[in-house]
């Protein structure tokens, strides 16, 4: 269903946000895509909090400077998210997976920085 610049779908209706922009836009796997572009969030900020430079950091990351930018404008569909957790780690920040019953009726997948 084709929406315009005002989230409504052509015949003027409001089309609601499932809370996952990549399953709203049908991409395969959308809850590891949500999980990846959360990742990518964190090393940005980890970045941004080290007041380091694009290549500066890349370099920590041991990537070209081209790939770099394009993962931090949102181009991280090939990478792994091992790769993305590797990312922080170099980035000196800890990573904590806790897995617990689901309290609702869907499963999900939530980064939390503390």
């Amino acid at each position: 269903m084709p929406i315009d610049k005002n989230n409504r779908d052509l015949d003027g209706q409001v089309t609601h946000s499932s809370g996952n922009v990549f399953a709203d836009l049908g991409f395969d796997n959308p809850e590891q895509m949500l999980l990846k572009a959360e990742l990518v969030r964190q090393i940005s900020a980890a970045i941004k909090e080290n007041g380091w430079e694009k290549e500066r950091a890349a370099n920590a990351l041991g990537m070209e400077i081209s790939k770099f930018s394009d993962l931090l404008r949102g181009r991280f569909i090939d990478y792994s998210i091992e790769q993305l957790f590797n990312y922080l780690n170099a980035l000196d920040r800890d990573l904590e997976i806790i897995v617990k019953q689901s309290s609702g009726a869907k499963s999900r997948v939530k980064v939390t920085r503390v």
